[in-house]
């Protein structure tokens, strides 16, 4: 039988099969060693995970923001200020909430870090709603 460019073997293949059949049967983990099984996800996860995050929601939005626009952006976009930041998010099809959140902050300000500029999305989201 011609297998292509796989790079494990029949016996792998059937051996990795048997494996996970009770995993696949009983849609739990199978194994005897608590230490083999994944680690499941915790109360206080950030929420990037579960969808985009937008700047001033949920109780810890400066982290969430600033994990959200690190993300997205990486180090190589700063300093910037926020034109080119929208681009930046732009051309990374990033959620529109956080482009629009960045038309809000003044023009003539530059960011260097994530950091700096994820504390001044919350600021600017603070003062809207207070």
């Amino acid at each position: 039988m011609q297998r292509g460019s796989d790079r494990l073997s029949v016996h792998r293949d059937d051996e990795m099969k048997h494996e996970l059949q009770g995993l696949l049967r009983s849609g739990h983990p199978t194994r005897t060693e608590e230490w083999h099984d994944p680690e499941p996800v915790a109360d206080d996860d950030p929420e990037v995970a579960r969808g985009p995050v937008t700047p001033g929601r949920g109780p810890t939005s400066l982290e969430s923001t600033r994990l959200e626009l690190a993300r997205i952006l990486g180090r190589g976009v700063f300093p910037a200020g926020p034109r080119e930041l929208m681009r930046a998010l732009d051309r990374r099809h990033a959620p529109d909430a956080l482009v629009e959140a960045l038309e809000r902050l003044p023009r003539k300000d530059r960011y260097t870090g994530v950091q700096e500029l994820a504390e001044a999305l919350t600021r600017s989201r603070e003062t809207e709603t207070a």
